[in-house]
């Protein structure tokens, strides 16, 4: 399958290794993983903050880019962006008038998956062959959860990896606080949303706390680091791209 890499803004600038690690899974997998070079923010943020005339230019500059790249499929490391992408794209272009923008965001959208997505249900794949000897536990974003509705799909890859002990986290569903801008704007109630996430991750016992998004693994991560816990937090994609090798020195 040839598939086209929506990095996402967040990867790109702040968090390559998960971008990367999508690439040399899907790679190992023996797919095609081409990275169209015009893509730019797809346009979320200013959705989310109210500005969504802003975001009508981004919304026709992905749409171009990945009508172009003339894929099978497009993958993120990153629900939120894919749920921009299914769930946005064209209600923007219908709320300004450009109904033929609409059609096109939606059939692009119609191939657009998160990582996990496109691993268990397009490509029919559970085991990635994945090796990583670290206790872990999954925080279940809720762009992925509640827009995407992944459900159980990354669980059901960590339960494949080789030498990873998966650990429950309790009220996993629970929101970590950082909803991007929220986290700014509202930052009494996101930091006690984070603190409770953080009790909850580090009475699982874990070295590891995954993910399938870099924004809340940030925060979690900042949050995690500044107690001095000792628990990292790695990107999903990291883990299932990790084999032996890589593994011994991650």
């Amino acid at each position: 399958m040839r598939i086209a890499l929506f990095v996402t803004c967040l990867a790109d600038a702040m968090f390559p290794r998960a971008a990367i690690a999508t690439v040399t899974l899907l790679e190992r997998l023996g797919h095609e993983v081409v990275f169209p070079e015009r893509q730019t923010c797809c346009g979320q943020m200013h959705v989310n903050t109210g500005y969504a005339r802003e975001a009508l230019g981004l919304v026709r500059r992905h749409v171009e880019v990945f009508e172009e790249a003339g894929c099978d499929a497009v993958v993120a490391p990153s629900g939120s962006c894919v749920g921009s992408v299914r769930h946005q794209h064209a209600a923007v272009a219908r709320r300004f008038g450009d109904e033929r923008l609409a059609a096109r965001a939606e059939a692009v959208a119609a191939r657009t998956y998160e990582l996990s997505e496109l691993l268990v249900d397009v490509l029919g794949v559970g085991d990635v062959g994945a090796y990583y000897p670290h206790r872990v536990t999954y925080h279940p974003t809720c762009h992925s959860l509640r827009m995407l509705r992944v459900g159980d799909k990354p669980l059901r890859l960590l339960r494949h990896v080789r030498g990873l002990t998966l650990l429950e986290l309790a009220d996993a569903d629970s929101c970590c606080g950082f909803g991007g801008t929220f986290a700014v704007k509202n930052a009494d109630t996101s930091t006690a949303m984070l603190a409770d996430k953080m009790t909850r991750v580090i009475g699982t016992g874990a070295e590891v706390c995954t993910a399938g998004d870099s924004s809340c693994l940030m925060h979690i991560g900042g949050g995690l680091s500044r107690l001095r816990s000792g628990v990292r937090t790695v990107h999903l994609a990291e883990i299932l791209a990790a084999t032996d090798t890589t593994a011994a020195r991650a």
